[in-house]
């Protein structure tokens, strides 16, 4: 075996041992630090397949790719062109994803104090369009909600989450660039330390 595949077996048995950690004791100190996810997006990277040919992908620092989703009315909106000149965090969840059920009450009250002119959060449900208006019928939010289907070609992979991991969330400047990526769910209070522009 060469040496190259060894270290991507080590590597690949790394992440596997983080995921089984996380799910056993959920997320340590680590993974609320921007080093601990950054580490996390690298390994994750190294071991995910490669995108679907001709797939943009956004890699931090990088302007996003344009994706063009519908919203619960079934009317387009593009990412991030509809929201052109303002900074925009993107959340990734599903009615049955449990973490990113805790979080939604932060993220919508992170978005109602941004106002008009702060960060504009938006949702995108990996998920069917019925069981997402079913979910928010009982837990409402109050910022835009975009339908996906999950799979290689979709928003978060576009977005830089290639292992589609949920919550998933991307902070992108006002001019369109992927700025920071965030794998797990934010807990009370944190969320406007992370998405702050001046870091």
């Amino acid at each position: 075996m060469s040496t190259r595949a060894i270290l991507l077996v080590a590597l690949a048995a790394g992440v596997l041992g983080v995921v089984a950690g996380l799910a056993v004791n959920g997320p340590g100190p680590l993974l609320r630090t921007e080093l601990g996810q950054r580490a996390v997006q690298q390994a994750m990277e190294a071991v995910a397949p490669p995108p679907p040919e001709g797939l943009a992908v956004a890699r931090r620092g990088d302007p996003i790719p344009a994706v063009t989703l519908p919203d619960l009315s079934g009317t387009p909106r593009s990412l991030p062109a509809d929201f052109d000149g303002r900074p925009l965090l993107v959340n990734f969840w599903a009615s049955w994803c449990g973490p990113c059920i805790e979080e939604m009450p932060e993220l919508d009250r992170f978005a109602a104090e941004q106002g008009d002119n702060g960060v504009q959060v938006i949702g995108i449900a990996l998920d069917d369009q019925a069981a997402v208006e079913d979910f928010l019928q009982r837990i409402p939010v109050r910022y835009p909600i975009l339908i996906d289907a999950a799979g290689p070609r979709d928003a978060g992979v576009q977005l830089g989450n290639p292992r589609g991991v949920l919550p998933y969330t991307a902070l992108v400047s006002a001019d369109g660039r992927l700025l920071k990526q965030r794998i797990g769910p934010f807990v009370h209070g944190e969320l406007d330390a992370w998405a702050r522009l001046d870091d």
